[in-house]
């Protein structure tokens, strides 16, 4: 049976339609412009809301860093603006439209800060909730309302646009965001070095960051990744490849860049990347442009740094998979080959040895639907979030079990 498909004009039609679902008890589905259907577990609903009319920049205020956009906003559409501003956000959201199968940039805003899934620059420049300010939502009983502002300021109580920030819209449905923006770098290099052992370059990259040289990307590339990007730097060569980034101002970054050069001679570091190359480079990292094989799961690991290259040499053992670290080694994405549960058995026990918390980003609909696609929570935890469900949707009808059965 086909599924019936909501996309409201307006915030006050879409808490209508919320509260009629939630009189009824029927399940929905919420979505802003697609890209990321796969994300969590399958919902089974019987209707579909889209956030995708819900679109336009409200508010936007270069000189106070602030912008404020309806949930549907294509995030390309973002984007653009702030460059023409020579703006940015400041924590490189991910793309993950592509290693669904789609095209870049087919997200929208809503879908960035739903997921809550930020780039490489999160190490420098914080997550996604780091810069969020102010949302504006309809709640599972259809009830509209708004929280936090357009200043970052502390406060007493919960932060609620943080807090329903990843929350998969399984809490309320974000209507509207309002997030700070940073100035755009004048300058971008990225120092490339071939060939080190996994555990050399981890170390390299956590060295890096506690220098005092503000690297804003470090990523490991294992042997073979490379041969995925457009910069012959790395798809001419058959090692693997570890990666500095730098940004600021033109003559700090060359300072910057020299001063690492130096600091890792004994590693030789072959090649610098100007500003053209790096940013294409770093969109492709962006898109998990090495990560994009449909046919092969997808999984988003963190871990504490040092911890990072033992857990990859551990879970070697057991599975077949490519690799890619990200923030240090901080976080591992990992794509095995095809089982029947896509390795989380495996991932999760060692996993345990080593601390951490692991996603399936990209499986088969049934295989998300029988394992974890998020970490297994503890059962006080488990509570507490059956708890929040209850407050924010008591009737269970939002995205019901795209993060967990039963949530």
């Amino acid at each position: 049976m086909q599924q019936r498909f909501h996309a409201p004009n307006s915030a006050d039609e879409l808490a209508e339609i919320v509260e009629t679902y939630a009189e009824e008890g029927l399940p929905l589905e919420v979505r802003g412009l697609g890209s990321k259907l796969p994300f969590g577990r399958p919902v089974q609903t019987g209707a579909v809301v889209s956030t995708e009319k819900l679109e336009g920049v409200s508010l936007y205020e270069p000189t106070e860093l602030v912008l404020s956009a309806g949930a549907g906003t294509p995030l390309a559409e973002i984007e653009k603006l702030l460059d023409d501003n020579k703006q940015q956000l400041a924590f490189e959201p991910l793309d993950l439209a592509p290693a669904y199968g789609g095209k870049p940039g087919e997200g929208s805003i809503g879908g960035v800060f739903a997921t809550g899934l930020s780039g490489s620059r999160r190490i420098l420049a914080g997550a996604a909730r780091d810069n969020i300010l102010g949302i504006k939502a309809v709640n599972g009983r259809g009830e509209a309302f708004k929280a936090g502002g357009r200043v970052m300021k502390n406060v007493t109580g919960y932060d609620l646009s943080k807090f329903l920030t990843g929350s998969c819209g399984t809490l309320s449905i974000l209507t509207e965001i309002t997030m700070k923006v940073l100035p755009k770098p004048e300058e971008v290099q990225t120092l490339v070095f071939h060939d080190l052992p996994e555990e050399a370059a981890l170390g390299l990259m956590a060295d890096a960051m506690a220098s005092p040289y503000d690297v804003s990307g470090t990523v490991h590339l294992t042997e073979g990744l490379g041969a995925s990007f457009s910069d012959a730097a790395l798809s001419d060569s058959q090692t693997n490849a570890t990666l500095l980034r730098v940004e600021g101002f033109e003559s700090a970054v060359r300072y910057r860049i020299g001063q690492l050069k130096r600091k890792f001679a004994a590693y030789n570091p072959d090649t610098v990347l100007a500003a053209t190359r790096s940013r294409k480079l770093w969109a492709e990292i962006r898109q998990l442009k090495p990560m994009q094989s449909r046919e092969r799961p997808l999984w988003r690991i963190s871990t504490a740094p040092n911890k990072a290259a033992g857990f990859v040499a551990a879970l070697r053992h057991s599975l077949s998979f490519r690799t890619m670290f990200d923030w240090s080694g901080g976080l591992i994405w990992l794509e095995p080959d095809p089982t029947s549960d896509a390795g989380a058995v495996e991932i999760r026990r060692i996993l345990s040895e080593y601390g951490g918390h692991a996603t399936l980003i990209r499986a088969e609909p049934g295989i998300r639907a029988s394992v974890h696609v998020f970490q297994p929570l503890e059962p006080a935890l488990m509570a507490l979030s059956r708890s929040l469900k209850d407050t924010f949707d008591p009737a269970g009808i939002l995205n019901p079990g795209r993060m967990y059965p039963g949530i």
